[in-house]
């Protein structure tokens, strides 16, 4: 299958899941490839034929643009190099989660969530830690009467109340022992933040190697550049924490597509977006996406000025 069919596929399974969904975006090496949100939900999601394919650098922009935007980042594989990768199954590199579209499907569609997910040494699934300490104290069984029904350590028995992950058969055997469920369902969505986004952004003081962004420092927000995106930086006013999707170009087709990409970006992320331009264009706006000159941004001192500019154009019609 065309990693093509698979975007597809993927956009699919969430608009009948209730998605608003983005257009597949098609510019060359960016870090993700579809956008969507349902509710609070929003997904940022990179779909991949083979996930060995995925780098730490592309994971790191991801988690860069989720937690910018209060997101979760998501691949879509078909196979890794170990082969195809299975239903039901969630699997991880570089703490994102990977699925299939098979996965997905029932997870959203068929509202069959994952219970196991693959990690080094094999498949595991996750314990409610507190519903087995609560079950094995109620009950007084001590701690090596589990772990031999288990047939695992005591310390094993320890480790699973206190949140590490079982072997499928481990598991299993407790259930039975117990009589009780106590496996977890899997949220392919979920990320905690690791602070990647903070790690990346710059403040007053540093530079961002463009005179454009470094304009936007000097007036008060903090930047996070962004490599391979539809949009060259994340802005921030750190004292309203206004998030500004921020784009750049010289070329007209280019910032036309871009800036049509930003608007789909900034209306399911409900973050305005900006282009920075060198010339005056026929409107203020593309989309929703504000349009702003290199002369227009010289004049401004405030960064609040420069934000209500934004959200004055990203709204005319």
């Amino acid at each position: 299958m065309s990693r093509e069919d698979m975007i597809n596929i993927t956009r699919s399974i969430l608009a009948r899941a209730g998605f608003d969904v983005s257009s597949a975006i098609s510019i060359r090496s960016i870090c993700f490839d579809i956008v969507g949100r349902r509710d609070k939900t929003l997904l940022i999601i990179k779909v991949l034929s083979n996930v060995d394919a995925f780098s730490r650098e592309n994971s790191e922009e991801m988690k860069v643009m989720a937690e910018a935007l209060d997101a979760s980042p998501l691949v879509i594989g078909e196979a890794s190099s170990s082969g195809p990768l299975e239903k039901g199954i969630v699997y991880s590199r570089f703490k994102i989660p990977i699925v299939s579209n098979e996965t997905l499907a029932e997870h959203l569609l068929e509202e069959v969530p994952p219970f196991i997910f693959a990690a080094p040494g094999g498949l595991y699934v996750k314990i409610d830690s507190d519903v087995l300490r609560q079950l094995r104290e109620e009950r007084g069984i001590s701690l090596g009467t589990l772990a031999e029904a288990a047939k695992v350590s005591r310390r094993t028995i320890q480790m699973y109340e206190s949140g590490m992950g079982a072997m499928i058969d481990a598991a299993l055997r407790l259930e039975e022992y117990l009589n009780e469920p106590i496996v977890q369902a899997l949220d392919p969505f979920e990320y905690k933040s690791e602070g990647t986004a903070a790690k990346h952004e710059i403040y007053n003081g540093g530079t961002t190697g463009s005179q454009r962004l470094d304009r936007l420092l000097n007036i008060g927000f903090a930047i996070t550049p962004i490599i391979r995106g539809p949009f060259e930086a994340i802005s921030r006013d750190t004292t309203q924490n206004t998030v500004l999707l921020t784009g750049m170009d010289s070329d007209q087709t280019k910032i036309i597509q871009k800036a049509l990409i930003a608007a789909e970006l900034s209306n399911l992320s409900n973050r305005p977006s900006v282009m920075i331009v060198q010339k005056k264009q026929n409107s203020d706006n593309i989309g929703t996406t504000a349009l702003v000159t290199d002369e227009e941004l010289k004049k401004i001192d405030d960064k609040n000025v420069l934000t209500d500019m934004i959200l004055s154009r990203s709204t005319k019609k």
